[in-house]
């Protein structure tokens, strides 16, 4: 099983790989027993909110880990991904704005995604 933060990163690579928008790291765990980590990442259609589902999903499998429970269908424009530690929010931007999950749990630590981005091989 791996630790919440290389899982975190994984997601965060792969959803970022595909071009997922404000890509955010919230740690959870000094705020609720939910998770350790929540991520939340937009989409810009239905389809790319299905792209990233899937692509942060293959992350998780490639590290042993299958999720919970997944909610949510990409018409509802809102997609989540549970895996106890670390639960995965992709939105479309209308239901990102209306649920401001960054606002609801503004008190958890913000997590630099910069290192964990995608790098482009030059090789």
């Amino acid at each position: 099983m791996a630790e919440s933060l290389e899982l975190v990163s994984a997601i965060v690579k792969a959803i970022d790989s595909k071009r997922g928008m404000k890509i955010e790291v919230l740690k959870t765990s000094d705020v609720t027993i939910l998770a350790d980590y929540f991520v939340l990442a937009t989409a810009s259609s239905t389809t790319q909110l299905k792209t990233l589902s899937d692509v942060a999903e293959e992350a998780a499998e490639k590290l042993g880990e299958t999720p919970y429970s997944v909610e949510g269908e990409r018409e509802s424009g809102w997609r989540v991904l549970d895996y106890s530690t670390v639960i995965v929010h992709i939105f479309l931007p209308d239901q990102r704005n209306f649920y401001n999950l960054e606002r609801l749990w503004q008190d958890a630590e913000v997590v630099d995604v910069a290192p964990m981005l995608a790098v482009e091989d030059d090789e």
